[in-house]
């Protein structure tokens, strides 16, 4: 294993601490329990959002805690849930005296976790509201999830439901909007290498130097199938079918393109990537009117990428636009 680290043990505080200090303008981090907020607390009028999840798909979780997008996140150790009290802790951050929706990826700990957040946070009087994002097509149950999990899809879910709260809709409203942003997005990955978490040392599977698998989860759970290495194009056409059919999009609609690399997987070649699917999507007649490429949901170092298209209108396509200032996404400011 080799990585830029000190002692294994210490990489997630090491790592809390630096993105804190980096980011003080727009962040606080609390560390017992572990959580992350916006810098002076909650908008007090305003709904919370929060949401929370494993470590190591950065800038996933606190790097998305700012204006426009969430209130707090809760950071569990590497690909693992966040704790009850820090969901509460979290909660209790966020909770302007308007509610709080938590946004929860569909995974098991998560889910579970969350909910008895959520119950205690309903015991000192904060309404909750819950939306789970299951974005991902490539699988219908997997290693850690009943249902569909919630991958890169999530971070436009944070955006829309965060610009919704910061504009200063009711709980009802930002609960509806990420609801219909999760319903209306597709997502489906691929990886051509594994990651190795810290703690554990060594890759999390194997994949030939000729192998490739469709379908991937972000923590190199497997997918739809292990097949032989393809060329960008032929890559994009499979990951790129199974989104559009999966939203049923039509000739003349309008869409987000969101090409999200996996942490290895260098802008040269998530490039490429739009470049095929936007074609295909001309080709179809559907409107690319929205685009997002980068690392926004990783997984370490793992090599890969996903295509996320969401169904836009004009209420998706406002709030997609409006002012944000995090650490791991900048626009209108």
């Amino acid at each position: 294993m080799k990585k830029i680290i000190n002692d294994p043990a210490n990489v997630l505080a090491e790592m809390n601490r630096g993105f804190a200090a980096a980011y003080r303008d727009i962040v606080e981090l609390h560390d017992d329990p572990l959580y992350v907020c916006r810098a002076g607390g909650a908008v007090q009028g305003k709904v919370g959002v929060i949401s929370g999840g494993g470590s190591g798909h950065e800038p996933l979780g606190g790097g998305y805690v700012g204006r426009g997008m969430l209130s707090a996140a809760a950071p569990g150790a590497f690909f693992s849930s966040p704790t009850p009290d820090q969901i509460l802790a979290a909660t209790q951050a966020a909770d302007g005296g308007a509610g709080v929706l938590h946004l929860i990826l569909n995974y098991t700990g998560d889910i579970l976790n969350f909910e008895t957040g959520a119950e205690l946070a309903d015991l000192e009087g904060i309404p909750i509201t819950t939306v789970v994002i299951n974005d991902d097509v490539a699988v219908e149950n997997s290693t850690w999830t009943a249902g569909r999990r919630g991958v890169a899809g999530a971070i436009v879910a944070f955006k829309l439901a965060g610009a919704a709260a910061d504009r200063g809709d009711d709980l009802e409203t930002v609960t509806r909007i990420a609801a219909k942003a999760n319903e209306n997005m597709a997502t489906m990955g691929l990886a051509l290498s594994a990651c190795t978490v810290p703690t554990v040392g060594k890759p999390s599977f194997d994949l030939g130097e000729d192998e490739m698998e469709l379908g991937i989860g972000v923590h190199g759970e497997p997918g739809v199938k292990r097949v032989p290495m393809m060329k960008a194009d032929d890559i994009v056409d499979v990951l790129l079918d199974a989104t559009v059919k999966d939203l049923a999009i039509e000739r003349g609609e309008d869409v987000l393109l969101y090409i999200n690399g996996l942490g290895a997987t260098p802008l040269c070649e998530q490039y490429i990537m739009y470049n095929r699917a936007a074609d295909r999507l001309a080709d179809l007649g559907v409107n690319v009117t929205r685009s997002q490429i980068g690392n926004f949901f990783t997984s370490l170092e793992m090599a890969g990428a996903s295509l996320t298209v969401m169904r836009l209108d004009d209420e998706l396509t406002g709030l997609y636009d409006a002012p944000v200032h995090t650490a791991g996404w900048r626009a209108g400011i």
